[in-house]
């Protein structure tokens, strides 16, 4: 239902259509070009030729103006009739009237009956040798009750602004519909590539995590996008991977001995001829629960550890007591194994971290070392500062690790070949490498020919922005 409804969502909500609204932004900013484009040309062109006309006009004025309060009516009637001599185009009018509107001077017969002497500029239609003219004309009260019109023949220019408006319309409506085609495309694309986002969204949802969003290869800001989710859905993968195997280790890891504990108990329960069988049966099946209790207790830690929660305890510290302390430790154990611990320890080893976790890690992997060394090999522990890296380095002559399992060996519950006799719940290096990321470090796994060599890395400063990188994956380890 849900998929029919994101299939349908665009068809009856258009208007709320991100595609719709994209196509419409671009419709609107092509017509507002378009615009601006016809509107410059109309400046530039008609609007140019009625600048030059008013222009003309206004100059011709000035100066019968001057020349009739310098001379008088005659000085203009002689300059109005050297006009009309010199106008080679016949485009000019003049035309000077006595206060009774007789004509004294100009190339018209009498005074246009239908312009007006309460307005300065003014269009008149006239008959000019029998052929109809637009003149466009500017009207002036002269000292004395005299009157004059100057003007232009503005017809060429009327029928260039005519046909400049149905060039315009018709560009218009070319404008209109090359916009809405450009939309309807800029839409399509639109909608092509979030519906193949939508798509994959919908098939991820629904349980199929190999699909990905389509790379078009135009290395743009969709295939930026695409390449984004695509990462994303990888890490996601992975991380359900991770939880599979967790789930499917801890279901087979935790069977045995919750089976185990259960047959004692019962086997007690229906053999069992006194008290002290009783509680020899109870003693066991105990063992085998706190073994449980034990790995869940392991879990919540590394979930701990992974999230961050103990950050906020991080300080300065000197770890090389601490270290030294962790050597005598399990230098007795070692002895009691049959084994010899090498320790080479610097004297200083200034940290910043969370010290018991910090002890914790190392205590996990002189654990590992001290449980798959052979009787009378040499465990090696070294630490040292290198740079502004603290490494500290456990190594031991064992079987080792394979190459190929040695990028399994961080991940919960995972054990090799050689770990599957030894007792444990494959979660030690788990706990080793969530620490390290915590600590914005991590470890380093490599073959100590023979036997396995494990060296953690961290910084020996905080570092800005520090967090954890263990939730990238549930990878989590041999123990």
């Amino acid at each position: 239902m849900s998929q029919a409804t994101a299939v349908s969502r665009p068809q009856g909500h258009l208007l709320k259509s991100a595609g719709v609204r994209f196509g419409v932004i671009y419709a609107a900013l092509f017509g507002i070009s378009a615009a601006a484009l016809a509107a410059f040309l109309w400046w530039s062109t008609a609007g140019l030729l009625e600048r030059q006309t008013v222009a003309a006009i206004d100059s011709d004025s000035e100066a019968l103006i001057g020349q009739f309060l310098q001379g008088g009516p005659k000085a203009v009637m002689v300059a109005i009739k050297d006009r009309v001599a010199g106008n080679i185009n016949d485009d000019a009018l003049y035309l000077l009237v006595d206060p009774g509107f007789q004509v004294m001077e100009g190339n018209l017969n009498a005074w246009p009956p239908r312009m007006p002497v309460d307005e300065d500029w003014g269009k008149l239609k006239l008959d000019r040798a029998g052929v109809p003219t637009l003149m466009q004309v500017h009207y002036f009260e002269l000292p004395g009750g005299f009157h004059m019109l100057v003007g232009r023949d503005i017809a060429v220019r009327s029928r260039l602004g005519l046909m400049m408006e149905g060039a315009l319309l018709w560009a218009a409506a070319i404008a209109v519909i090359l916009g809405s085609v450009g939309a309807w495309a800029v839409r399509g694309l639109f909608r092509a590539t979030i519906s193949d986002v939508s798509a994959t969204a919908m098939a991820i949802s629904a349980g199929d995590l190999s699909r990905r969003v389509r790379v078009q290869g135009q290395d743009d800001e969709f295939d930026l996008l695409a390449e984004t989710i695509n990462d994303m859905l990888e890490r996601i993968s992975r991380l359900m991977d991770g939880v599979r195997q967790v789930s499917n280790a801890i279901a087979h890891d935790l069977r045995t001995p919750i089976t185990r504990a259960r047959t004692r108990l019962e086997d007690a329960y229906q053999h069992a001829t006194g008290e002290a069988e009783l509680r020899a049966a109870v003693e066991r099946a105990m063992a085998d629960l706190d073994g449980i209790v034990g790995v869940f207790q392991a879990l919540l830690r590394i979930s701990e550890i992974e999230a961050g929660a103990r950050r906020s305890a991080f300080a300065p510290l000197e770890l090389a007591p601490v270290l030294t302390d962790l050597v005598e430790l399990y230098d007795a154990a070692a002895e009691e194994a049959g084994m010899t611990l090498d320790a080479s320890i610097a004297d200083t080893l200034p940290a910043f971290g969370d010290r018991d976790m910090i002890q914790q890690a190392v205590a996990n992997l002189l654990d590992n070392a001290i449980k798959f060394s052979p009787t009378g090999g040499v465990i090696t522990v070294a630490a040292g500062i290198e740079g502004s890296t603290l490494r500290i380095v456990v190594a031991d002559q064992g079987a080792g690790i394979p190459e190929p399992d040695r990028l399994r060996a961080t991940e919960r519950f995972f054990r090799g070949e050689a770990a599957r006799s030894t007792p444990g719940s494959g979660l030690g290096l788990a706990l080793v490498q969530a620490v390290a990321h915590l600590h914005g470090g991590e470890i380093e796994l490599s073959d100590a020919g023979p036997g396995l060599r494990a060296c953690l890395l961290m910084p020996i400063k905080p570092q800005d922005g520090l967090r954890s990188r263990a939730s990238d994956s549930l990878r989590i380890g041999r123990d």
